[in-house]
């Protein structure tokens, strides 16, 4: 799994560091929910079954809505 360094300033750092405290995670669990949250507001599918499923939810109501 390839790494990246974030850098942020301290007072976003300590109100992440709040939540990961409060909800009882790591950074990195609570990294990696924002950036899913992130690219699922932006379409942006993620692994491989995400693209499939998308192109066949879509033409599956391409076929409904022309009946």
């Amino acid at each position: 799994m390839p790494g990246k360094r974030v850098q942020f300033d301290d007072e976003t750092w300590q109100a992440i560091d709040a939540v990961a405290s409060q909800q009882g995670k790591s950074f990195q669990e609570i990294a990696g929910e924002a950036l899913k949250d992130l690219l699922k507001k932006h379409h942006q599918p993620v692994g491989l079954k995400a693209p499939l499923k998308k192109s066949v939810g879509t033409r599956g109501k391409a076929r409904h809505s022309k009946s």
